[in-house]
């Protein structure tokens, strides 16, 4: 589904990424892991059109969508779940969750798609008519991934699921996300946290300066040995 080939980019005279490549495969649950600062969100924002590369190219479905602006590459089923999440603090639960339908013009399909978020995150329906940012940064991040499936993306990219969370709350969240690939949803985790990430993903990229150093199977990248000094301490 999304292709990306040796792509280059970074801000003014700062390069971040260097000939950096990788593949999504339709219907899978592909991760990018590293430590803070090796380029994982700059690779999202230039794939999202938030960053224009400076060379490269990236692809959905085999066309070429490299710099193209950021409403035409949601219109065409990319949807990104930012880091820290981005809400409309003092807006309410729902509004924040319709504003990820802003493209749609199916009020039946809208509606459909909200009460399955309020399925898949009982809480937020609780909370509908409360301020977004009164609620705990779990509850946010549900409110976050809500959002951008109101979008009804084929290719959810999510930066950072764990960032701040509790372990009990990072485990609701990753079983909400097996459900929503269940119902077809390819999913791209961009992820800092290392285990989680293999444990949600089936296929993996290593990306260390700006570089994919390993790609494969998670299952393979657990067993690395650079990968099980460097990431999971072992």
């Amino acid at each position: 589904m999304l292709e990306i080939r040796e792509l280059c980019a970074g801000y003014g005279a700062v390069q971040i990424l260097r000939d950096v490549s990788l593949t999504v495969r339709a219907g899978e649950i592909a991760t990018l892991v590293g430590s803070n600062g090796a380029g994982k969100s700059t690779l999202l924002n230039a794939v999202c059109g938030i960053v224009r590369p400076v060379s490269g190219r990236v692809l959905l479905d085999g066309e070429d969508i490299t710099g193209r602006a950021c409403e035409a590459i949601v219109a065409l089923g990319i949807t990104q779940v930012p880091e820290g999440r981005r809400l409309f603090p003092h807006m309410t639960v729902r509004d924040n969750l319709i504003l990820g339908a802003y493209r749609r013009r199916d009020a039946d399909g809208v509606r459909r798609d909200l009460a399955w978020i309020y399925e898949l995150f009982p809480i937020l329906e609780q909370r509908q008519r409360q301020p977004a940012g009164s609620m705990s940064g779990g509850e946010q991040q549900m409110c976050a991934i809500g959002r951008g499936l109101m979008a009804k993306p084929r290719l959810l990219i999510l930066d950072e699921l764990s960032l701040g969370l509790a372990p009990i709350m990072l485990d609701t969240l990753v079983d909400a996300l097996h459900r929503v690939h269940e119902e077809g949803t390819t999913i791209f985790l961009v992820e800092q946290d290392v285990a989680t990430a293999f444990d949600l993903a089936s296929a993996g990229y290593v990306l260390e300066n700006g570089r994919v150093v390993l790609a494969g199977p998670t299952v393979q990248l657990r067993s690395d040995p650079h990968v099980k000094k460097a990431y999971l301490g072992l």
